[in-house]
């Protein structure tokens, strides 16, 4: 029984990884006002090592649809500038000398749809990374069952590891709902 139970600790373990996962995705699926965490996939050249963007400038955001990135170091201004770019988060960066602001468009309705499709995405990944977690499990089951537990106790088992599954797929169904919600919102 001791094994179960680790089995289905550590597929519900994989199984919360999953929705963890796939609420940092959805942080960076923009919908609409400016945040500090669209930011949060940039990585910056900061003397030769790819340092993230929050760890060389503070992040503001001073109204919904600007967010300013102050750097601690005046030359980092063209580095952060060009990261950014790069990042291809359809942002366009305006240096001022002092600082760096980026002004986040409006979104039209053909963005908004194409962005649902890119959450859509990322709710399936995180599906397909349920369904890993609920088949490594019952894999194991089976490996126990072959090694003489009883075949009832298998079965509870994999109905138990079925029951996290579709919990967690409803999880996931919500999220994408939530999501799904705040982007279509004008």
């Amino acid at each position: 029984m001791e094994e179960i139970e680790f089995i289905l600790d550590s597929t519900k373990e994989s199984m919360i990884g999953s929705i963890a996962h796939l609420e940092k995705e959805f942080l960076n699926i923009r919908a609409g006002k400016a945040t500090p965490q669209m930011l949060g996939g940039v990585f910056v050249d900061y003397y030769g090592s790819q340092t993230p963007l929050s760890q060389v400038a503070n992040i503001n955001v001073p109204d919904a649809r600007t967010i300013t990135v102050t750097p601690w170091e005046k030359n980092m201004l063209h580095p952060i500038e060009k990261a950014i770019m790069i990042a291809n988060l359809g942002f366009n960066p305006m240096n001022n000398g002092d600082n760096i602001i980026i002004n986040v468009p409006a979104l039209t309705e053909e963005r908004r749809r194409d962005l649902v499709k890119q959450a859509k995405a990322e709710a399936e990944d995180a599906k397909i990374g349920i369904r890993n977690a609920r088949k490594d499990a019952n894999t194991d089951i089976k490996k126990l069952e072959k090694e003489g537990t009883s075949e009832d106790v298998c079965k509870t088992a994999e109905d138990d590891v079925q029951k996290l599954t579709d919990s967690f797929i409803k999880k996931i169904e919500e999220h994408l709902a939530i999501k799904e919600a705040e982007i279509m919102k004008v």
